[in-house]
């Protein structure tokens, strides 16, 4: 089978697939997936996450510290993110961000860390995942005002293919509108798409595809969340990508193989995977 898929964005150190980690694994390795991006919420699953990408030939790792677990940063986590930052095989410091809808923890200290992570990543000359619900504002903000866009971090990295500077930011589970996008576009951002797209109520999200350019999309499955049609309603897994990249791919109007094989370049380039 081609490996021609990316999952951008995977939780496979959930402690939900404990018990069936291997299994799931072994699904990955026979599937169209080439890649999967482990993605750290906290400290424990950061580990896990440095773990998985060093067990798996197909995984690779980011470590952060989601806003809803903000609550439970100190300066000894931090260093011990850059400590696992520096890891073989990890590629991004995420997911980081604020998230107003839950308020797991208190809006100042969910917005200190996020600063300080970011200021972690624009030390490593890293990628950074981004978590934003209800917050667009705020998170804008604070990525400009700590210099995420400037272009003392866009030189860091080549010109994107289109033309643009990459600040090498990704907008994972993107639900925000067109205009938003397009902002985030302009300044060097890549938007990623997850399961919703795939939902009838899903319009702002398709015209968020249908706009952008198809080389600053990537698809992701923030596994076990967010599961996309046929399959909602069950855990989701790295393996259904598939059907949110058939969903990009009918939005815009291209095949099945060449939205894959595209948003998994993107997806390489993004992540510095050779």
């Amino acid at each position: 089978m081609e490996k021609i898929l990316f999952d951008s964005h995977a939780h496979i150190n959930e402690e939900r697939f404990d018990g069936c980690r291997e299994e799931l694994c072994r699904e990955i390795g026979e599937s169209a997936l080439a890649y999967v991006m482990d993605i750290g919420f906290d400290l424990e699953s950061s580990v896990r996450a440095v773990e998985d990408a060093a067990k798996y030939d197909f995984c690779y790792a980011a470590v952060g510290c989601h806003p809803h677990d903000a609550k439970t940063m100190d300066d000894a986590a931090l260093i011990m993110l850059k400590g696992l930052a520096k890891k073989n095989k990890v590629k991004a410091i995420g997911e980081i961000g604020l998230d107003y809808y839950y308020d797991h923890s208190e809006r100042d200290v969910q917005q200190y860390w996020f600063r300080r992570q970011i200021q972690l990543a624009l030390q490593l000359k890293m990628p950074i995942i981004i978590h934003d619900r209800d917050a667009n504002d705020d998170v804008m903000r604070i990525l400009k005002e700590e210099g995420v866009f400037h272009t003392q971090r866009t030189d860091c990295f080549p010109r994107h293919p289109d033309g643009g500077p990459d600040a090498r930011l990704l907008l994972h589970c993107f639900s925000g509108s067109r205009e938003l996008a397009r902002q985030y576009v302009k300044l060097g951002a890549t938007i990623s798409i997850a399961g919703p797209v795939t939902f009838k109520k899903s319009r702002k999200t398709v015209e968020v595809v249908e706009e952008t350019e198809l080389s600053r999309l990537l698809v992701e499955t923030d596994s076990p969340y967010l599961t996309p049609e046929p399959y909602r309603g069950r855990t989701n897994k790295p393996v259904f990508v598939e059907h949110t990249a058939r969903k990009v791919a009918e939005i815009k109007g291209i095949s099945f193989e060449e939205a894959a094989a595209a948003t998994c370049e993107n997806a390489r380039r993004f992540f510095a995977i050779d």
